[in-house]
């Protein structure tokens, strides 16, 4: 799997700040990346251009202990770049940081963190020779299962594409997903319109852009898939009514 100079950046931060101990882990696609990598996908999958990560402490911290600590944890890594935070988290809203090359104030990417969440399973992975902890597999798979079973589905279609990635590396375990969905309080919806609404789904799909080269598999490819592999969960009448 190709690993582009933006990524590698990424990766490069993310270690960055898990060798320095801040409180934070990450999920995303940076770690699914990481994690279809070690579980052998062989092929590019989509780009991304952002960190997603969850800050975990006793107290809550301020926006300039966050920014203090990030670019801390860059200076002592050799890293020159700069750290700037312009949206402070709250009630359902996460921090927002944007990560700047030094010399020029070029925006390179930006970071999501949310901020004492509920913790949720995570595990040390490598890529690249980059480490740092992030969500564990099957709490990826959860996340993407409850947002593509609500309404979320069709400005979340990057959930379905990723889903297809997952099919083809880890199986699928209903009562796994249920048991994890009730441990981190996550919904589950009826699918309704992942299962009846597939022309919305696939105009989602069509301005989806896959960046940087890769390839853009048919719709009704991944949405076969991603329907098959998931099928254990899905509402058995509704499966069938609704299908394609």
């Amino acid at each position: 799997m190709h690993i582009t100079v933006e990524e590698e950046l990424m990766y490069k931060v993310m270690k960055a700040l898990y060798d320095s101990g801040i409180p934070v882990s990450f999920k995303g696609s940076m770690v699914l990346k990481a994690c279809l990598v070690e579980a052998g996908f062989p092929d590019d999958t989509r780009h991304t251009v952002d960190i997603d990560g969850n800050w975990l402490s006793e107290e809550a911290p301020s926006a300039e202990q966050m920014v203090a600590s990030f670019q801390k944890a860059l200076d002592e890594s050799g890293i020159g770049l700069d750290v700037s935070m312009y949206r402070m988290y709250g009630e359902g809203r996460s921090a927002g940081f944007e990560i700047m090359d030094r010399t020029s104030g070029e925006v390179l990417f930006t970071m999501d963190v949310d901020v004492n969440r509920p913790e949720i399973p995570g595990r040390i992975y490598e890529i690249e020779g980059f480490r740092f902890r992030g969500a564990a597999p099957l709490q990826m798979i959860t996340d993407k299962i409850s947002a593509i079973s609500t309404e979320k589905v069709f400005r979340r279609i990057k959930d379905v594409v990723d889903l297809y990635y997952i099919s083809k590396v880890f199986e699928f375990n209903s009562q796994e997903i249920v048991q994890t969905l009730n441990a981190t309080g996550r919904p589950l919806g009826s699918f309704s319109g992942f299962l009846s609404q597939t022309d919305e789904l696939e105009h989602a799909y069509a301005k989806f852009r896959f960046s940087g080269g890769v390839n853009k598999p048919p719709f009704e490819e991944i949405y076969q898939t991603v329907k098959q592999y998931i099928g254990s969960i899905l509402p058995k009448n509704r499966s069938r009514a609704w299908e394609r």
